[in-house]
This record gives structure tokens, C-alpha cells and sequence, in this order.
């Protein structure tokens, strides 16, 4: 067997122009169609089911007006407006989506829930529609997206779903996406105003930010820059946890740099990795990253058949250009010294191959030399 180096460590890179040589720039991703693979793929797993309402139904709002924060500021998004019959239809159709999404489709449960308000952001790829849900009881609240349906940021969310420890509730109709609200403290707001928080430990953030950092980069998620994922904090019995998660799934396998895959090289998130380079050792950063490949391995294993019957679709389906294609299997080549990703046509190939190689090297770690 090739023998598989170890990974390369997460405080071991160039220090020109700071710590991370940050990613400025990032290019607008055109959708991907939903290939019948794919569809296959979602209706055997039950993600794919009719629904009362469409995106392009919601695209006939009649005017809009910006929506601003307790602060006054500009959030990007706007609070859309349909005639008083399109409106009474429309969320009588997102109550019933709810439902479905929250409750199997039991239409008893949202008795006394409303429909407060219909957000839209032209800002995305995906130019999500926001639904706010209101419970007249006690006026608790919650949020779900409809937004359009792309092959790449489905086969991101699948794969969030499936290697993760986290799982994500979503449905597809047509062209339409049904996405549930991610709950979580965003990561700029964290930066800015928990970091340095004395509640919560150092090196509890610096494991999570390298698993986090692991867990995109494998798969070949991008663009996780601070407002692109979420912090969830959960207090424990004797201290706090930490999870970082993904929230924005619009750029998976899409763009042709490898560092474009790896959070700790985007500006937005240079005072977080700042942060965990002063609260961690090489060593321990090094035994994090062979902690998560090792779970993800583990988690392969357990939805074998599932995995690859997604990765099958994945791997037929052209979500980015073949000079993407061929520009980052050349760089996951050299990263990985594994000459195995330049036969690789499609993006889906390369995670494929990206996950085939972590899982040779849990082996090797796994099994003692032969004479032993």
C-alpha cells in the first residue's frame, strides 16, 4: 500500500502578509442544474417531496423595503410585500411547508402559528427568501429559507448531513429548496464580541476551529469566512462546548483554489485563527486533525451505501468548470502527495478521492507494520 502522509498541520504555514495570507477575492457561482442522478438520489432518501409553494411563486412580491437592525443598520435584506389575496394564499402554503418541515406535515401543530414576515437578500447565490413564524401564544419565533435549488449546494448540504455531527433538515421540490433555520451566534458577532470571553476555554475554541477547519476541507467546502458559519455554545455540567458549523453551503466544490477550502485563510477569520495559534501547541493541533479524520472515517463506514450512491451522482455531475477541475486537482495532488487526485475529471471525483485518501490513512495509523 502507497503510504499516506500525515496531515499537513494547521499552524504550519507561510507567514507572509500575516498568518493567512487572506482570500480577497471570491467569484459568483452560476446555479447548477439538479441531474436525474441526483433527483434519484433525493426522492429515495426523502428529501425530495410536493409542496404548496415555489420560489418562483414567491418571486411575484409586489414592492419591498429594507430591513434594519435593533441598530439601524443595513442587514442586506428586505421585507417583501404581495397583494392582500396573493398574501393570504402565499402564507397559508409556507404554514403547510412548515409543517412538513417541522412536524411530518401535521397540519394540527401550526394552529396557532403565523406567518410575521417574508424576508428576501439579493446578496447570495441562492437569493434566499427568509419566512419568519410567529407562535401567537407566547410570541416565540422561527425561521425557515426557501431559496432556489442548486445541484452543488445540495450535494453540500448531503454531505454536512452525512459527515458531520450535524444534521440538516431540508426538502426539494422542482426547483425549489426548502432549507431549516441553522440556530447559532454568527461568526463575526462571535469574533467580535465573545472571543476573548473568560467563560469560555481557549483551547476549546482552538479544537474546534482545526476540526472545523478539517471537516471543510476534506469535503471541499468553501467559503466559510466568519459570516458564512454559525458558533453554537451549549453550557455543560462542568464547563461550556463549543461547535462550529457551517451555514452557507452556496460554494461547495465549486472554486478552483485549494485555500479557498481551508477557514483559516480568509481574512474575515484572521482574529480566530490568531486567537487559537496563541492557545495551542503543533503537536496538539496536529492529534485534532487526526481526531476528525479518524470520526469522519468512522461515519463513512456507518452510511457506506448511502455515501456512495451520492458520490456516484456527484462524480457524473460537472457543478464547476473543468479549468477549476484541473487547477485544484493539481494543488490536492501536490498538498497530499498523492498522484491518485490527477485522474480525477470532476469535482466530485476529487472529494471522492479527498475522502478515500483520509480513510487509507486512518488505516495506516490503525494498523502496525507487517513483522510486527
Amino acid at each position: 500500500m502507497e503510504k499516506r502522509n500525515a496531515p499537513k498541520n494547521f499552524l504550519a504555514r507561510p507567514q507572509a502578509n500575516g498568518p493567512q495570507q487572506p482570500i480577497n477575492k471570491t467569484e459568483r457561482k452560476p446555479p447548477s442544474p439538479i441531474s436525474s442522478q441526483l433527483r434519484s438520489y433525493l426522492k429515495q432518501y426523502s428529501r425530495s417531496i410536493d409542496l404548496p409553494a415555489t420560489y418562483q411563486q414567491l418571486e411575484a412580491f409586489d414592492t419591498s423595503a429594507p430591513l434594519y437592525d435593533d441598530e439601524g443598520n443595513d442587514t442586506l435584506w428586505e421585507t417583501v410585500i404581495y397583494n392582500y389575496i396573493e398574501m393570504q394564499e402565499i402564507t397559508k402554503a409556507l404554514r403547510e411547508i412548515y409543517a412538513i418541515l417541522k412536524a411530518g406535515g401535521d397540519n394540527t401543530v401550526i394552529e396557532h402559528l403565523y406567518v410575521d414576515r417574508i424576508d428576501y437578500c439579493s446578496f447570495g447565490n441562492s437569493k434566499p427568501f427568509r419566512i419568519r413564524i410567529v407562535n401567537s401564544r407566547n410570541d416565540n419565533q422561527d425561521y425557515f429559507y426557501i431559496k432556489r435549488a442548486d445541484a452543488s449546494r445540495i450535494y453540500g448540504l448531503e454531505l454536512e448531513h452525512l459527515l458531520s455531527p450535524n444534521r440538516m433538515f431540508y426538502l426539494i421540490y422542482n426547483d425549489t429548496l426548502v432549507e431549516e433555520h441553522i440556530v447559532g451566534l454568527p461568526g463575526d458577532m462571535f469574533i467580535r464580541d465573545w472571543l476573548e470571553n473568560n467563560r469560555l476555554k481557549a483551547v476549546r475554541i482552538a479544537k474546534e476551529l482545526i476540526k472545523f477547519n478539517e471537516r471543510c476541507f476534506v469535503r471541499l467546502l468553501g467559503d466559510m469566512r466568519s459570516y458564512n458559519f454559525i458558533v453554537d455554545i451549549t453550557p455543560d455540567f462542568e464547563d461550556t462546548q463549543i461547535r462550529i458549523r457551517a451555514m452557507d453551503f452556496d460554494q461547495q466544490s465549486y472554486d478552483a483554489r485549494k485555500k479557498f477550502y481551508l477557514p483559516q485563510f480568509f481574512k474575515e477569520n484572521n482574529a480566530l485563527v490568531e486567537f487559537c495559534m496563541r492557545h495551542i501547541d503543533t503537536k496538539t493541533a496536529k492529534q485534532y486533525q487526526r481526531e476528525e479524520h479518524s470520526i469522519i472515517v468512522r461515519r463513512m463506514k456507518a452510511i457506506d451505501g448511502r455515501l456512495r450512491m451520492l458520490l456516484a451522482a456527484m462524480s457524473q455531475d460537472q457543478i464547476a468548470p473543468r479549468e477549476h477541475v484541473i487547477q485544484l486537482r493539481q494543488e490536492l495532488a501536490n498538498h497530499y502527495e498523492n498522484k491518485q487526485f490527477l485522474h480525477c475529471e470532476t469535482m466530485g471525483g476529487l472529494v471522492l478521492q479527498s475522502l478515500e485518501h483520509i480513510k487509507e490513512s486512518a488505516l495506516q495509523q490503525t494498523t502496525p507494520p507487517s513483522g510486527f
